[in-house]
């Protein structure tokens, strides 16, 4: 799914340097245009309260060079987004309400490199959300808008083309 931009072009690709050799699952296909949201959801599982997780390698984009973790997902319109950049080296917490993503938090600057595998892990609890890049909590962050059940998977934006391997769900 996307919000608008060229179709989304999600591929199971071979990849030398994954962790969990030798298939990844990439967003490939690139448009520069900053609205486009491309999502790779998971149908087979709701959970409120989880740890969820994905090694994420960043590996072109001009704009954006981002990947993320989507939790509580209900529609292309309205979840929660951890969202890592290499461009800027920013992590952020999201809302995405009503089709508009608001930040949760200013954010944190951490390397995020190119051409390189990072975890990416968000643990939710209740209305607490804790972010972690390579076992290492980051951020932290509390909303209540989706309460409830939902969906999860993978995100990335614009022009941003991302590997992503050994995505992990535990429901809690």
């Amino acid at each position: 799914m996307t919000n608008g931009g060229a179709a989304p072009k999600w591929e199971i690709i071979k990849d030398g340097s994954a962790p969990t050799q030798p298939y990844v699952l990439a967003q490939v296909s690139s448009d520069p245009r900053g609205n486009r949201f491309p999502l790779a959801i998971f149908d087979g599982l709701l959970v409120r309260d989880s740890d969820v997780s994905v090694r994420m390698k960043p590996v072109s984009g001009h704009s954006d060079q981002a990947g993320g973790v989507v939790f509580r997902y209900r529609d292309c319109n309205n979840y929660y987004l951890a969202r890592a950049n290499a461009i800027d080296g920013s992590v952020v917490l999201f809302k995405v309400q009503d089709g508009r993503r608001t930040a949760l938090n200013a954010g944190v600057h951490h390397d995020i490199p190119l051409n390189a595998w990072s975890i990416l892990k968000v643990s939710v609890r209740g209305n607490r959300f804790q972010v972690y890049v390579n076992h290492r909590r980051i951020l932290q962050a509390f909303d209540e808008t989706f309460s409830n059940t939902g969906k999860v998977g993978l995100w990335t934006v614009g022009d941003s083309v991302t590997y992503f391997d050994d995505f992990r769900v535990y429901p809690k």
